[in-house]
């Protein structure tokens, strides 16, 4: 006798469902971030401005408060319903998406962008707390890594559908346009998915039943050297992804005179494409490979920041647009691969109820090195070095930002070095706790 087939609230209540969701929050989540480098070129035409001013509004406007705000949003977390905080956050930076194409003057867009930021910021950590509690700890950097691909989808959407629409319409109806399903999405969090259990995957550590203070998190943080390295590894990886990502579409545009269609679809099959199945294949292989050896969670995104290293001065330097798009495949598909890993090891080395704290403590080092200061590098080396490189100078400028990358290799290979004894200890402290 064949089976019935699963009942839609069967599958509204499954984990893969939930799961689903929260990779498509992520997923607009970085369409309403990433939009905009698609559409530097004409914002910069409309507003007159510098690599500088462009920098800044691509990184620390919308950095700072991001990774700030995400550390109380997510103490938040550790507390209260994480579905209501996210639906909160969704909707908040969906509309101010909509409001920047609403703008008149520059000043406007920019603080349109610091409320996207904090809106924003309420969605990670609360997600990949929720996450970790559907899935045990050997299947959990997979789960991430599938929820991290709605970065690489995001990015498409974000350069292929907001390029055409740009092209077509102009940055502004793309603006409208990235922050309306956002706001759909809400009615759908709130309709179909309900907060897990916490720590039901985790029982040395179900019992534990108060979040602990912020300064009691801080403080197992920082005695945690595998934390400490996996910090320098991601915010390191950050800063090369955020600078090259920012500004490799104006890139495309001075050095290679792209289209901004044509841009669009490139970074699409790059970044999205590309990066989205190498964002997966990193968690597979460190859940696979962590199974026999805890190290490989740091591995495997020490090799990914590795793998760009000798590609990016052929990316940058070549003159041929065919060989500078080929070398630039590792690169912007890399950027991304340490999230599932990562994410996944840091949850283990804190309490159940400090995850969320945890991966926001994270972000903050992340954007704050990463999309705080790496667009801002890039634009502030290019104005300098343009009176001796003139149009080159951009090329230069991010060849220099891969440096991050080699920083980064450092980092997680130091992280392994400490990762095995920190679980251990983590792991201990939750078990003599609760006995």
């Amino acid at each position: 006798m064949n089976a019935l087939p699963a009942s839609p609230q069967r599958i509204v209540g499954s984990r893969g469902w939930v799961l689903g969701v929260l990779t498509a929050i992520y997923l607009v989540n970085f369409i309403d971030r990433q939009i905009l480098s698609i559409l530097l070129p004409q914002v910069k035409a409309e507003f007159d401005l510098s690599d500088t001013v462009l920098g800044l509004l691509v990184g620390p406007t919308f950095a700072l408060f991001y990774a700030t705000m995400g550390l109380p949003l997510a103490l938040l977390a550790d507390r209260v319903n994480r579905r209501r905080l996210i639906a909160a956050s969704l909707a908040l930076f969906s509309a101010m998406t909509i409001a920047c194409g609403l703008v008149a003057q520059f000043w406007q867009l920019a603080v349109a962008r610091v409320l996207t930021g904090v809106g924003e910021a309420g969605t990670g950590p609360a997600s990949q707390t929720m996450i970790t509690d559907l899935y045990p700890p050997e299947r959990r950097a997979r789960a991430q890594a599938v929820y991290a691909t709605g970065a690489n989808l995001g990015v498409l959407v974000a350069f292929a559908a907001g390029g055409a629409i740009a092209h077509a319409w102009g940055w502004r109806v793309a603006f409208i346009a990235a922050g309306l399903p956002g706001l759909a999405l809400t009615l759908v969090l709130l309709a179909t998915v309900r907060d897990p259990k916490r720590g039901a995957h985790d029982p040395a550590r179900a019992e534990q039943r108060d979040a602990p203070g912020f300064a009691t998190v801080m403080v197992q943080l920082w005695r945690s050297r595998a934390f400490r390295y996996t910090a320098l590894g991601a915010s390191s990886t950050c800063f090369t992804a955020y600078a090259l990502g920012s500004f490799f579409p104006l890139f495309l545009d001075r050095s290679h005179g792209m289209s901004t269609r044509d841009i669009g679809i490139v970074m699409a099959l790059i970044m999205g494409v590309c990066g989205g199945l190498a964002t997966y294949t990193a968690g597979y292989f460190a859940d696979r490979l962590g199974r026999r050896d805890q190290r490989w969670y740091a591995y495997i995104p020490a090799l990914a920041a590795l793998a760009p290293l000798p590609l990016a001065p052929i990316c940058f330097l070549a003159r041929d647009t065919g060989i500078a798009l080929a070398a630039a495949i590792v690169p912007l598909s890399l950027t991304a691969a340490f999230i599932g890993p990562t994410i996944a090891v840091v949850q283990r080395l804190v309490p159940l109820r400090s995850r969320a704290t945890a991966v926001a403590t994270l972000i903050l080092i992340d954007n704050v090195v990463g999309l705080g200061l790496g667009p801002q590098f890039v634009g502030l080396a290019s104005d300098l070095w343009r009176p001796a490189l003139g149009e080159d100078s951009l090329r230069y400028a991010m060849l220099a930002a891969t440096t991050g990358s080699a920083v980064s290799v450092f980092g997680f290979v130091m992280s392994a070095r400490h990762l095995r004894a920190d679980i251990a200890a983590s792991e201990a402290a939750a078990s003599a706790s609760n006995g």
